[in-house]
């Protein structure tokens, strides 16, 4: 029987069906034809249709019979229909070629193909054998089938496979036997599957399982550790691999390598756009009910009798009349006045310049410039002197100015519109001073380079000493003021494009008029700007109305208000101004400094203009300033916010109150009705609102209206437009632009039937808002702002205002928020003013934007200096800098007004004081086993220098190599070195008992320095060139041996003196937690200043003794255990560490009996004795061991403190008398090995609790003990005399505002030269060592950068020098951190709450590996209990860090490595992992 079309070998349906049948089948067969239904789909309905009719078996669905008896099973995924309506499938019966399952399966099999070129070394972290390898709990159950999938076509197959299911499981032995046999099965049906070659059911079910057991399972392995067993089996590639990782894991590990599915159109090609369904009006939307509004007028233009012509009229007046008047006044970077121009140097220099211009730049026949022509001025913001003169130069000689930015860059974008803008301009000559021509970029040729964009441009420096005077008998035409075009003022449109304003005569001439009118000017008076003066109000009051009305200008440019934000205030308060030209940012920034200084008066203001009034955010900042400075004489009436734009100039300002007059009223308005440009009430809560405050009125012989954006309609009366202005004092054309100029300099509104009101022009401004009660100007935002977000308007000045509404953001002013239109319905908010490009979250549950919450996304953005540096002040903090004691003047004793250099220091020592007593080395029951006084030490290192000299053969500035064990050997050695002008460089000797993992360390170290000797002892000489050494090493190839046993006595000749303190003193080599080796140089300078910084800072003396328990081969360490007692005198007592694993109560028992007051540790002897010691206190009673003496107990690490070991440390051993006020921390690095160290003097160290979660967006919030989610992070000791710290942007390398977190960055005499390294790597050298701040540092300080990221924060507590302390807390190392999901962590976090799931966890330890976060605990109770640490530690990941835990490897005790310092080395531990040298006990994946 022939099969129907599309029907895919279904049977035919048998002969006498009804026609209602027939015809239902006919449908069926058209939709499977269309692609309308899938061939399962088909199958399924065509079964039910004809299942009164066909005979089939019973329980079994048909269309599966029917697929049972064929030989190749169906694609195990089918198409899914699409769920659009509007979908419609190609013409014809026949399935397209494209949706052939063996095209499919051969791109699969070619991407496999591919991928497996691509091998990934995966580890095998699993050592442990067991003959029974015990499944995952989830792997012996049967799978639900009905749960394991919830896509379509696992749904459509659950039918289809009952009866397969039915028939495989017919016992549950053959499942557990399948179980225990491994994931071969399912893996190689998973395989067959992909490939399309399985034969019947076999292959489904086994996807099935596949499926069912790969999905989130986990995979635990668990061993015994007597197995050895080990076989082969094959993965899903079909690729025998080992047994030590079973076939499940391996099968997970293969799902990783498996290529992306491609994508949709390769396989499927639509032929028809998607028709986009438009969203319809909401019908409750509230819409306008007021009546059509009429133009509002201002107040007549007054007629004054002196007002001039024209305003060079004006300045030709003041310039004869009034010549020894001020005009201007500039300030210099520190604030203070530098030069004060006069009306008639004004008027003088002017008549130069324009004479210049017009008669000595070209010839009598042929000159640069004519009337009419238009010149750029390029002047810096700083001056405002000859951006002054230039400007009424050109005026005079009747060409065009146009103001521009200073370029800074050959490539710059913005200069790149500004670049059109000349050149459309017809711009040929720019004026310019000498200085700022001589810092333009310049050619190797020394001439000016081609800006990107920009006309060939000739540079006329407009100097004194560069212009002509004109002859007696030259004056300029001054004629009445028309309408020829005075300037041009650029105006960046939000697109980026440039365009130029021409403003005419009359206009200029009309808006001075009116200003003078609005502000009621008058002669004399004083005014404060803090504005650009070239462009806008800053412009148009400081430069035009001043010279009308013969003001006196202080102009205060942005460079001195980084250094001084309080500047324009205390210019107010000089001179008794009575206007001042703000913005907002400068409230805000004037508020934050007002602290420094508090004997100010504004009681002469009777104008406040806040030029960007018109923003929503003003409100809070005017009210803020108000109430801070109420009380220093500013009156609530002197606040005029005003509203302007480059087209319509001044559009509204408000007037200066009478005294005692009540202030206008605010607008709260619904955001609700915002969205829908209608004026609402707001009648909910405060969130949902949005407070504006007037502007004022309309200005002087003006008029206003307000219309649509959409066209020149007029709005009604409770509507929001953009507002329109008529007057003479506003702009012309866009120059040059004719098409745009019409639709902004020429609207004619037009009423709601279409006709226009009148034939008077209006001039948009580009503002959006409305006319309140009283003809009041309300303004809400711009037409540049607007956002259409579902159909509805939204202003990016709404939403920023919202925002601060809800959340009080401190960190961030005001003014630099801003949001942008990213996709359809959806937009961005930008924070510019975060104090680090990190994220801060401005949507929260209580703010009520009008717009789905889908909708907001948030952006974090670079910040550049203007936006966060002002002077002192980020972003309204203060720099986070804290500096330690000044060292002051250098101490009056022989020691060090001779001496500069340690080596003379034990001379001078060993002289003056023979017999006393240095260093006292102790063993491991506590009796002294060497010591060493001043003359002794002296002796056995002019021993040591002779035999370098004798039998190394060496030369001043070779490298040697120390290799000792802890002991005075080591010290003898090191000053054995410096005596003979060698550089010591001391490294930890092997482990005897495990040379192959320590010995290729010390050889590394020995190669890398480049060491020309080894000095050593006898018994480490015979290691090195033992058999077992050639093992792991080349013994051959060292360098030459030196033991130091038997010396010969030999008077040395002569002791090194170097020519310089830079000379270099020793290499300082460590590896860190990192995993690398860094080396870093020490100068004699750097050693004197470091002793010098210790002994001033623990006030170490002669007399004093103090115990060191600590490796002697790096950092602090060695600084402690080798330089200090040499250059202080006081006598150290030498504990090596690893006595302590014999006798623990070692350190505690020296200094109860040697009454020791100030003692040194590391983390890892804190922690022996904590855990050892700590139940056994009435053992130390008995002992007689008694701790009330101590007065420091000082961790040396380079980490953050260790809060809980520290505090358990000094609450354990509180009954033996040791004070919870001695113990403290150091902080150093590998830069200067010292920054922080508590001290004798200075304040406690002081705790805070921070919040966790802003932690990991690199942010501090400081909560209260007991919050949620909170960190308790402890002080890191005072900040040594001498040294400088600040907290840095890592990636802008600017400074960040106090209590947030940052890079540390010091600067300090005692910081490394350098990094020492075999090939220099100068751009490295300069980035840790030499490097500056991006901005905000006048002085250009040098800075080292330490790699550590950490904050200051001033408490109240006072220092030493009576000033209040700042704590500098660390946070952790950049390197260190893991970045997972976008966030920062740190790994002590994670690993303190794993260590505190199960007392069985000994010691944990994370990283990453291929994106997965692998956690190694190590077990210290019986195996049976690392089953249970599982669930353990992946929950408390899971709930305390929101992370999903990737790998658990559970090891025996010791396995995770630890440095000297008691620090873990997660990367030697990450490299064992994967090199499956762990040894593990079990180990879970969940991949």
């Amino acid at each position: 029987m022939a099969e129907p079309p599309g029907g895919n070998g279904a049977a035919s349906p048998p002969a006498g069906l009804p026609r209602e049948v027939r015809e239902q089948l006919a449908e069926l067969e058209l939709e499977l034809s269309e692609g309308d239904i899938t061939q399962k789909g088909y199958e399924k309905k065509r079964a039910k249709l004809l299942a009164p009719y066909f005979p089939q078996t019973q329980g079994v669905d048909p269309g599966v019979q029917k697929e049972s008896r064929n030989q190749t099973p169906a694609p195990s995924a089918a198409p899914a229909p699409s769920s659009s309506k509007y979908h419609r499938g190609r013409s014809g019966g026949a399935r397209d070629e494209r949706y052939r399952s063996d095209i499919h399966t051969e791109a699969v099999q070619a991407a496999l193909a591919k991928h497996k070129e691509q091998k990934m070394a995966l580890p095998m972290p699993t050592k442990r054998r067991s003959t029974f390898v015990q499944s995952p709990a989830d792997a012996c159950t049967p799978p639900d089938t009905s749960s394991a999938s919830e896509d379509e076509g696992s749904l459509r197959r659950q039918a289809a496979l009952s009866a397969a299911l039915h028939q495989s499981l017919q016992n549950a032995e053959s499942w557990i036997n399948r179980s225990i046999q491994g994931s071969s099965t399912s893996s190689s049906a998973s395989s067959t599957l992909s490939h399309g070659e399985g034969k019947g059911t076999s292959g489904s079910l086994a996807d099935v399982f596949a499926n069912t057991r790969i999905g989130r399972s986990w995979g635990l392995k668990g061993m015994h550790k007597s197995s050895n067993r080990s076989s082969l089996m094959d993965t899903a590639d079909g690729v025998p691999v080992s047994s030590r990782v079973s076939t499940k894991i391996q099968q997970l590990l293969n799902t990783l390598k498996r290529p992306k599915r491609p994508p949709l159109k390769e396989f499927f090609v639509d032929d028809f756009e998607e028709i986009v369904e438009v969203p319809q009006p909401d019908p409750n939307q509230p819409k306008p009910e007021g009546r059509q509004m009429t133009p509002v007028k201002g107040e007549p233009l007054g007629v004054v009798c002196n007002w001039p012509p024209a305003l060079e009229a004006a300045l030709q007046r003041w310039g004869t009349t009034q010549a020894k008047c001020p005009c201007l006044t500039a300030l210099d970077v520190t604030g203070k006045p530098v030069y004060t121009l006069t009306y008639g140097k004004l008027w003088s220099r002017s008549l130069k310049l324009a004479y210049t211009l017009l008669n000595k730049l070209g010839t009598k026949n042929e000159p640069v410039l004519k009337p009419g022509d238009r010149v750029a001025l390029v002047y810096p913001n700083n001056d405002p002197v000859m951006f002054m003169v230039a400007f009424y130069g050109c005026l005079l000689a009747e060409v065009i100015p146009v103001p521009i930015e200073v370029p800074l860059t050959r490539k710059d974008a913005g200069g790149q519109q500004i670049g059109f803008l000349l050149g459309s301009c017809g711009i040929g000559l720019a004026l310019t001073t000498e200085v700022c021509l001589k810092g333009l970029p310049k050619t190797q040729n020394g001439e000016i380079v081609q800006f990107k964009g920009w006309p060939r441009l000739k540079w006329v420096v407009t100097d004194s000493k560069y212009l002509s005077k004109s002859p007696k008998d030259w004056q300029p035409n001054i004629s009445n003021a028309g309408t020829e075009p005075a300037y041009i003022e650029y105006k960046t449109s939000k697109e980026g494009s440039v365009m130029g304003v021409t403003v005419s005569r009359i206009a200029m001439l009309s808006h001075c008029q009116a200003l003078s009118q609005a502000c009621n000017y008058s002669e004399g008076e004083t005014i404060v700007n803090v504005l650009d003066f070239k462009k806008d109000a800053g412009l148009w009051h400081s430069m035009l109305t001043s010279v009308m009305n013969k003001l006196h200008t202080i102009s205060v440019p942005y460079s001195v208000m980084k250094t001084c934000p309080l500047s324009w205030v205390q210019r107010v308060h000089t001179h008794k101004a009575k206007v001042a030209l703000v913005k907002c940012r400068d409230l805000h920034w004037a508020m934050m400094a007002h602290r420094d200084q508090r004997d100010v008066s504004l009681s002469s203001l009777r104008m406040l203009i806040v030029t960007d009034g018109a923003n929503p955010w003003s409100v809070s900042s005017c009210d803020a300033f108000l109430s801070l400075f109420q009380g220093h004489g500013l009156k609530p009436e002197a606040i005029c916010p005003c509203a302007t734009s480059a087209e319509a100039m001044t559009v509204a300002i408000r007037r200066p109150g009478v005294p005692g007059a009540p202030l206008p009223g605010r607008a709260i308005l619904s955001m609700n009705g915002l969205s829908y440009g209608v004026i609402r009430v707001n009648t909910e809560d405060k969130n949902s609102a949005l407070t504006v405050q007037d502007v004022g009125h309309v200005m002087p012989g003006g008029m206003m209206c307000i219309v649509k954006p959409e066209g020149p309609q007029l709005c009604k009366t409770d509507e929001i437009g953009e507002i329109c202005v008529s007057s003479r004092a506003g702009g012309m054309v866009y120059y040059g632009l004719t098409g745009v100029t019409k639709n902004t300099f020429e609207v004619i509104p037009v009423n709601s039937a279409g006709s226009p009101v009148g034939d008077v022009p209006f001039v948009r401004s580009g503002l959006m808002g409305f006319v309140g009660p009283g003809s009041l100007v309300f303004v809400v935002g711009k037409i540049d702002g607007m956002l259409i977000v579902s159909g509805r308007r939204h202003n990016a000045d709404d939403i920023v205002a919202t925002g601060l509404a809800v959340e009080s953001i401190k960190t961030v002013y005001r003014g630099r928020l801003g949001s942008y239109w990213y996709l359809p319905d959806c937009f961005r908010i930008i924070m510019l003013g975060s104090l680090s490009p990190m994220l801060l979250f401005l949507y929260s549950s209580g703010m009520r934007l009008p717009l789905p919450s889908s909708c907001i996304l948030f952006l974090a953005i670079g910040v550049g200096p203007a936006s966060v540096m002002v002077g002192n002040l980020v972003a309204g903090k203060r720099i986070a800098q804290a500096a330690g004691r000044d060292l002051g003047q250098i101490e009056e004793n022989d020691l060090v007004r001779k001496h500069q250099f340690l080596s003379e220091i034990l001379q001078w020592r060993a002289q003056a004081t023979p017999e006393h007593m240095l260093f006292l080395l102790l063993n491991a029951k506590g009796a002294p086993v060497c010591t060493a006084t001043c003359l002794q030490l002296h002796k056995r290192a002019e021993r040591i220098a002779s035999i370098l000299y004798e039998k190394g053969h060496l030369n001043a500035g070779d490298n040697v190599v120390l290799l000792y064990p802890p002991g005075i050997e080591l010290i003898a050695a090191f000053y054995g070195c410096l005596y003979a002008g060698c550089i010591p460089v001391t490294v930890r000797p092997p482990h005897a008992q495990n040379l192959t993992a320590t010995l290729p360390t010390v050889r590394m170290i020995v190669d890398v320095s480049k060491a020309a000797c080894i000095l050593t002892s006898q018994i480490l000489m015979r290691l090195l060139r033992s058999r077992e050494a050639a093992s792991a090493v080349d013994v051959k190839t060292w360098p030459t041996i030196i033991d130091t046993d038997d010396l010969p006595r030999k008077r040395l000749p002569q002791v090194y003196k170097p020519p310089t303190p830079e000379m270099l003193a020793y290499l300082d080599f460590s590896v860190s937690t990192t995993g690398m080796l860094t080396g870093v140089k020490m100068s004699h300078a750097a050693v004197s200043a470091l002793c010098r910084a210790i002994k001033l800072q623990c006030e170490l003396y002669s007399t004093r003794q103090i115990a060191i328990c600590l490796d002697p081969y790096c950092g602090l360490g060695f600084a402690l255990w080798c330089l200090c007692s040499v250059y202080s005198g006081h006598q150290s007592i030498l504990i090596p560490p690893m006595e302590l694993e014999s006798n623990l109560f070692l350190w505690l028992s020296t200094v109860s009996q040697y009454k020791i007051r100030d003692t040194f540790c590391s983390y890892s002897v804190m922690d022996m004795c904590t855990k050892g010691l700590g139940n056994q206190v009435d053992v130390l009673k008995a002992r007689g061991i008694h701790l009330s003496g101590v007065r420091t107990c000082v961790v040396v690490a380079e980490e953050r403190p260790r809060v809980a070991l520290t505090q358990s440390f000094s609450k354990l051993f509180k009954d033996i008398g040791l004070s919870t006020r001695a113990v403290s921390t150091t902080f150093g690095s590998r830069v200067n090995v010292a920054i922080c160290l508590q001290g004798t003097s200075g304040p406690d160290p002081t705790t805070v609790y921070v919040d966790l979660k802003s932690l990991r967006h690199d942010r501090v919030r400081l909560v209260e003990r007991g919050a949620p989610q909170s960190l308790l992070l402890s002080e890191s000791g005072k900040i040594l005399p001498g040294v400088k710290v600040i907290i840095v942007n890592p990636e802008t390398k600017g400074p960040v505002g106090d209590s947030h977190l940052g890079e540390i960055w010091v600067n300090s005499p005692h910081t490394a030269s350098g990094y020492y390294t075999i090939y220099d790597n100068e751009t490295l050298q300069a980035d840790h060592f030499n490097t500056r701040l991006s901005f905000g540092d006048a002085a250009q300080t040098l800075w080292a950068r330490t790699g550590y990221l950490g904050f200051v924060r001033r408490t109240e507590l006072t220092a030493a020098s009576g000033e209040r302390h700042d704590a500098l807390y660390v946070v952790g190392a950049l390197d260190e951190t893991l970045e997972l999901r976008g966030l920062r962590y740190h790994p002590i976090d994670i690993e303190t709450s794993v260590s505190r799931t199960h007392r069985s966890i000994a010691e944990c330890a994370v990283f990453t590996w291929t994106n997965l976060l692998v956690v190694v605990v190590e077990l210290c109770g019986c195996e049976q209990e690392a089953l249970d640490l599982v669930p353990l530690v992946t929950n408390v990941v899971l709930e305390e860090h929101y992370l999903i835990v990737g790998v658990v490897v559970v090891v025996d005790p010791g396995v995770i490595p630890i440095n000297s310092r008691g620090e873990k080395q997660r990367m030697h531990l990450r490299d064992s992992f994967l090199a499956d040298q762990l040894d593990p006990i079990y180990v879970a994946y969940n991949m």
